[in-house]
């Protein structure tokens, strides 16, 4: 498995905006592509062996992340004939940056990492989606004891979101709350913090670090499922309107890296899948909190850019 990665390993970052990543701990091999050698004798012609590359924002368990890409990048591989790699990504604004560099051809992104990375790569798309997606949610969530009823009760509080490039774990969130005449760099106290995923933030607020956040519902619907968070410190006051979130975007020029035909057989593998297929697609499935997914089309984002747009998180 190859890991993207930022940080002085690979390169020296210069501030926000010069995040980076690079696979195969800075590799120079061309963006989705491999090779093979062919025969046994001296100047037997080598074969260029094309990889999908496929990589996913890392919002939550690393581990289970890993094992929901792993198992995907199995399935298309199985199912289209492609040979088919999953690269973990350090930060949203990292794997942002590989699918703009042609690094990683086919993302599981949010709704606003999405919207960047088509703005970076024009004519990239967002190809399927979750059902769920259509109308997702945030969970805006309290240390239990407090007398938190509504989102204008979040004066005075600390608060930590989760990525900053977070769809449900800040962008929207942070929206709603400015609908509700709370402005996040004056009405808390002192400025928000950024977990970094939408688990660390319901243990942030679990553990006493910070009174209240806001996050991902799927994430907190499993915790709570699955018992990983006490539900006696920590509760749900707020849960938001709807708005569109997750969906699988695919290069531009995933035909030209890859071959003919790639963009039409990946969305054909990714709409057939259901739970019955196989264990493993049951439990691929399982981990992306969903029974399959139905197609999706960049124009359901524009009410999406415009927010970011108004926020300042897109230009």
């Amino acid at each position: 498995m190859t890991t993207i990665m930022t940080g002085a390993r690979c390169l020296r970052l210069l501030g926000l905006s010069g995040l980076l990543l690079a696979l195969g701990a800075c590799g120079s091999a061309n963006p989705g592509s491999g090779s093979a050698q062919s025969g046994a004798s001296s100047g037997a012609a080598v074969v260029q062996i094309k990889t999908l590359v496929i990589g996913g924002i890392p919002d939550q368990n690393v581990a289970n992340l890993d094992r929901q890409f792993e198992l995907m990048a199995k399935y298309l591989s199985d199912s289209t004939g492609l040979k088919v790699r999953y690269a973990p990504a350090a930060d949203y604004a990292a794997i942002v940056a590989a699918f703009k560099r042609g690094d990683v051809q086919l993302v599981w992104f949010g709704g606003l990492t999405s919207v960047q990375a088509i703005a970076a790569v024009p004519g990239s798309q967002a190809i399927v989606h979750r059902p769920r997606d259509t109308e997702f949610h945030s969970k805006f969530i309290v240390q239990a004891d407090l007398p938190v009823k509504e989102l204008k009760d979040l004066k005075g509080l600390t608060f930590t979101f989760g990525s900053e490039s977070s769809t449900s774990g800040h962008l929207m969130p942070r929206y709603f709350m400015k609908q509700a005449g709370v402005d996040t760099g004056k009405d808390l106290k002192g400025q928000p913090n950024f977990s970094g995923s939408h688990d660390k933030t319901y243990k942030l607020v679990e553990a006493g670090a910070f009174q209240a956040g806001a996050l991902n519902e799927a994430v907190w619907e499993s915790a709570v499922a699955d018992g990983k968070v006490d539900t006696t410190k920590v509760r749900v006051f707020y849960t938001t309107p709807p708005f569109v979130d997750y969906n699988w975007t695919i290069h531009a020029d995933v035909d030209k890296m890859i071959g003919p035909g790639t963009k039409d057989k990946v969305t054909r593998a990714l709409l057939a899948l259901k739970p019955e297929m196989s264990p493993d697609v049951a439990e691929m499935l399982k981990l992306a909190a969903t029974d399959g997914y139905v197609p999706d089309q960049n124009s359901n984002y524009e009410a999406l850019k415009q927010v970011g747009k108004e926020l300042g998180l897109l230009p």
